[in-house]
């Protein structure tokens, strides 16, 4: 019989041609990415190794790699550190690698480079640059990436990295993955998802077997057709499943006897094997489908059965003669990861712990032959708990040095399960327990898991209530964690208590600026981090006075105690006190952010980033704000803290910022975003999408309702879009109540006269107006929307007095919403009394938001020309629509536009792009005919289009003759009926 390697490839055809027609578009320039899913056992290694074949023999270049299961614990980079180890070679790659020391340190982990985290960018940037240089017109680099499902996080990232890159390199990628793997909750399932909408992305899932592919693939195998009753008994027990029926075939059983397992197959065919290869390949399975050979010779000899001279030589070639093993590049592999999962799972517990701890002593005692992460692997699997608890430590740092937080937490996470578990692990690591939670916190908070790091923080530094002093220097760590989660009593309690206990009498100074005196002995780090950190929560709570005598005083203990990260953040502290004098802010976060980089402290480096990207912002100058939230992102990824609550804050301010700027298309999720940064990005991109959407955006803003807890600016955010949505939905009372309701419940979180209140009435009042507008309205109605309104000018006017901007003084964007606020409750007034509309008011809004903020310019515009309008002032009311409507078109905002538009087609105000209608009824009849379905009368209708009752009547009555009907309700049915109207 033949293996399945040695026949031509059955079937498959369609595949087969996708990847053909994707190769030569790599090979012309057109890069591209192939997902190859499927069931295990399916038939992908066999297809993608002629694949593979089929490339070569076109002039391509062709690298093959693999992810493996260690389990829990992983090796960041992988696949592509294999890829790259091959490709070292080419001359063009290699220039790539030494132009960039990350990858150095990547492929030659002994050269001791140390940790530069500003190197992960470099790292990603390199592979993908090494992947390009690898290929050329006519001979793409084909990349063979398989069972992407066992994938750690870095891979994930580099793979999205590559392929979000990808422009005109001669490149196919081409990654395997089990489809019964990926499960809802599989971390691979949200990559499939994000690669699909990339443009490049072709996915292919691979189906069983046909009856009629099956009796083809088994008759090349066999060598003849089976006979009916044993192919049907093939075909029932594979499921078309490729592996498998070949599986039963070799079995070589009569059809009444063959197995009906997998194991049992296997089972069946080890019997045939001498008993040392047996060992062997059980071995081998041990360490997955693929295993070193050298480190699979060094460990054979520690087992019974090949442990005499030369046994394990013979074992081996006999396993690979006999195909159960053979070769894939430097390794040797099983045919299918199926066999070697089928292996293990036929040993004893007690078998599988002793050849695990064959694989371990064989790493001890030669450490070149395999990662700290793979030894940890095997101490774990081997119940070594000494060697796991320093293998999983050793592989922490790794992790760290390639900038890989989310391995690094895992490790460090298994190093605290084992801690209990090893006598002396502190002798051992050379540090205790409460030291490694606090660096399992930071790997936490950089992998982007605030929660997960303020709880390990919050637990280390309750451990030492048997040590006040020690937990005192250390509550600095916890608060800094517990702010990220706007816990603000918590933090101020826990910042005044390490006070209490390093500079007593400090929580009393309040704004005097008396301190009590600091010696040079006194003056150590964790005395100046404590002050940092109280400052930084005694101005989120507003104390601004007393945040900045405790940032000044942190300046001074920070400088004597040469602690450049404290001083930083105290710095960044000042910088938001002084936002009311814009150049002296950013110059104080330059400072900041300098000593920030002295001290190698990252998250502090970000605090500032994300001070003068603020201080930019809220000044209005959004060219600028834009220039360092790109320099700021460029920096978090390459660091590997973009997923740190400033990282995060970084990307969201990003997206208003664009928004603002009139870029109201849909902005993709960065790569490798984590659950609890979602909802912040999410929230933010709901700008563009009301914009863009109006009243459709509404379920999208309503998800994220249940948020609104997690955070206020949650609830502010994606609360007030939501009334604005509401609005642009018709649906005016639900808006107004939203955002009451977001009013209330921020206000009961932050402070009654939160600066966001202003927002929230000026979209609140613009509700009223629209409802007022809408009509018609009972004298009792009108009173309640027109005190509702006064409500909310008032509510927006109180704020804007009390709500302390730090400055002085509102910036741009408050004063912009403000002046909305007082237009839109003079537009109410106009729609419900004698009140005139008043254009200066919308002429005054237009300027205040002419900083920048377009959509809300536009916006503006329109509502400045229906004031001209209805104040007889058309020529006017007409350039000033145009101007609004070609800026809506522009941007994409399509429910402003349509909004102008039909506004226009009633007012008479002649626009750009008018469509005239093919209906029976003139334009102007089917304005009346809407209006009348609506409910008003004719001295409404007549004020709604600027007409007088009589024509209203007169055009009544003409729709009415052209209709057939005989009455107002009639008409309104046939319209409907005939589709002149809408619903």
């Amino acid at each position: 019989m033949r293996r399945s390697s040695e026949v031509p490839l059955i079937a498959r055809q369609q595949e087969v041609d996708a990847f053909r027609g994707a190769l030569e578009r790599a090979a012309e320039g057109e890069p591209g990415v192939l997902l190859l899913g499927g069931d295990a056992g399916v038939g992908k290694t066999r297809l993608v190794t002629h694949l593979a074949d089929v490339a070569r023999d076109a002039g391509a270049r062709v690298v093959v790699s693999h992810c493996v299961d260690l389990g829990d614990v992983g090796i960041p980079y992988l696949p592509f550190t294999e890829a790259l180890t091959e490709l070292r070679t080419v001359p063009a790659v290699a220039e790539v690698i030494a132009a960039r020391p990350a990858l150095t340190r990547l492929l030659d982990p002994a050269s001791g480079s140390g940790t530069d985290h500003a190197e992960r960018l470099q790292l990603l940037d390199g592979v993908a640059g090494s992947l390009a240089a690898a290929g050329r017109a006519g001979s793409p680099l084909v990349l063979v990436v398989e069972d992407l499902h066992w994938a750690d996080e870095s891979t994930r990232d580099v793979l999205r990295f590559v392929v979000a890159r990808l422009r005109s390199e001669h490149l196919l990628v081409v990654a395997t993955y089990r489809s019964d793997d990926v499960h809802r909750r599989h971390p691979l399932r949200p990559v499939i998802a994000e690669l699909h909408r990339q443009r490049p992305v072709e996915h292919v899932e691979l189906s069983p077997f046909t009856p009629d592919e099956l009796r083809e693939f088994t008759t090349a195998t066999r060598g003849e057709p089976l006979d009916d009753a044993e192919f049907d008994a093939v075909r029932s027990r594979s499921d078309g499943n490729a592996f498998f029926a070949e599986e039963l075939l070799d079995a070589g059983q009569p059809s009444a006897g063959l197995p009906w397992s997998l194991a049992d197959v296997l089972h069946t065919r080890l019997q045939r094997l001498d008993p040392a290869v047996q060992q062997l390949v059980r071995l081998a399975a041990v360490a997955g489908r693929q295993v070193d050979e050298s480190l699979l010779r060094a460990a054979a000899p520690r087992l019974p059965g090949l442990d005499a001279p030369g046994a394990a030589d013979a074992a081996l070639r006999e396993a690979v003669a006999q195909q159960v093993l053979g070769m894939e590049g430097q390794h040797l592999a099983f045919r299918h990861a199926l066999v070697a999962e089928a292996l293990v799972l036929d040993l004893l517990p007690g078998e599988r712990t002793t050849m695990h701890r064959a694989f371990l002593e064989a790493l001890c005692a030669e450490p070149a032959l395999g990662s700290a992460a793979k030894r940890a692997h095997h101490a774990l699997q081997g119940h070594d708990l000494t060697a796991a608890l320093v293998a999983s430590r050793e592989a922490a740092r790794s992790a760290a040095e390639l900038l890989a937080p989310a391995e690094e937490l895992r490790h460090l996470e298994q190093v605290l399960s084992l801690w209990e578990s090893v006598p002396d692990a502190e002798g051992l690591l050379g540090e205790d327990r409460v030291a490694l939670a606090l660096e399992t916190a930071a790997a936490a908070s950089s992998a982007g898991l605030p929660m997960r790091a303020e709880q390990l923080a919050r637990r280390a530094v309750e451990s030492l209530s048997d040590d006040p002093g020690r937990q005192a220097r250390l509550r600095h760590v916890l608060v800094r964690y517990v702010l990220d989660l706007e816990s603000l009593d918590d933090a101020l309690a826990q910042s005044s208590g390490a006070l209490d206990v390093l500079l007593p009498g400090a929580t009393d100074v309040g704004a005097s600026g008396t301190f009590p005196e600091v010696t040079d002995a006194a003056a150590t780090p964790e005395l100046a981090w404590t002050l940092a950190v109280h400052a930084r929560v005694l101005l989120t709570v507003d104390r601004d006075d007393e945040a900045g005598v405790f940032a000044r005083q942190t300046v001074d203990v920070a400088r004597r105690a040469d602690a450049p990260g404290a001083e930083a953040d105290a710095l960044t502290t000042l910088a938001v006190l002084e936002v009311g004098t814009p150049d002296t802010a950013a110059e104080l976060v330059d400072r900041a952010r300098e000593r920030a980089v002295v001290a190698g402290d990252l998250r502090t480096e970000m605090r500032c980033w994300y001070g003068l990207a603020t201080t930019h912002f809220y000044a209005g100058h959004l060219d600028e704000a834009a220039r360092v939230l790109e320099a700021a992102i460029e920096r978090g990824r390459a660091t590997g803290v973009i997923w740190g609550v400033y990282g995060v804050q970084l990307l969201d301010l990003a997206l208003l910022v664009s928004y603002f700027g009139g870029d109201l298309s849909e902005q993709p999720i960065p790569d490798g975003a984590p659950a609890p940064a979602l909802v912040y990005l999410d929230s933010g991109r709901l700008y563009a999408a009301v914009a863009r959407e109006g009243g459709d955006a509404v379920a999208a803003a309503e998800a994220l309702r249940p948020s609104w807890g997690v955070d206020g600016q949650i609830a502010l955010v994606a609360g007030g879009l939501l009334a604005d949505a509401l609005t642009w939905a018709g649906r005016y009372d639900e808006a107004v109540a939203t955002a009451e309701e977001v009013a209330a419940h921020v206000g009961a979180t932050w402070s009654e006269f939160f600066l966001g209140r202003i927002w929230l009435s000026a979209l609140a009042l613009a509700a009223l107006a629209e409802d007022a507008e809408a009509g018609p309205h009972a004298a009792a109605e009108a009173q309640e929307l027109l005190d509702r309104g006064d409500t909310l000018l008032a509510v927006a006017q109180e704020t804007a007095r009390r709500g302390r901007p730090r400055g002085g003084s509102l910036g741009p964007e408050g004063r912009a919403w403000l002046s909305r606020a007082a237009a839109e409750h003079s537009r109410l007034r106009a729609a419900l009394t004698d009140h005139p509309a008043d254009p200066e008011l919308w002429e005054a809004t237009v300027k205040e938001f002419d900083f920048g903020y377009r959509y809300e310019v536009a916006r503006s515009r329109f509502r400045w020309a229906q004031a001209l309008r209805a104040t007889g002032d058309v020529p006017a009311a007409e350039v000033e629509a145009a101007e609004a409507l070609g800026e809506a078109v522009d941007m994409g905002a399509a429910p402003l536009a349509d909004a102008i538009h039909a506004w226009g087609r009633r007012a008479r105000v002649p626009l750009p792009g008018a469509r005239r209608t093919s209906s029976v009824l003139t334009e102007r009849e089917e304005e009346v005919l809407v209006l009348v379905a609506q409910g008003l009368s004719n001295r409404q209708i007549g004020e709604r289009l600027y007409i007088s009752t009589k024509t209203v009547s007169v055009h009544v009555s003409n729709l009415l003759a052209k209709l057939g009907v005989s009455g107002r309700a009639e008409a309104v049915a046939v319209a409907h009926r005939r589709g002149l109207i809408g619903v």
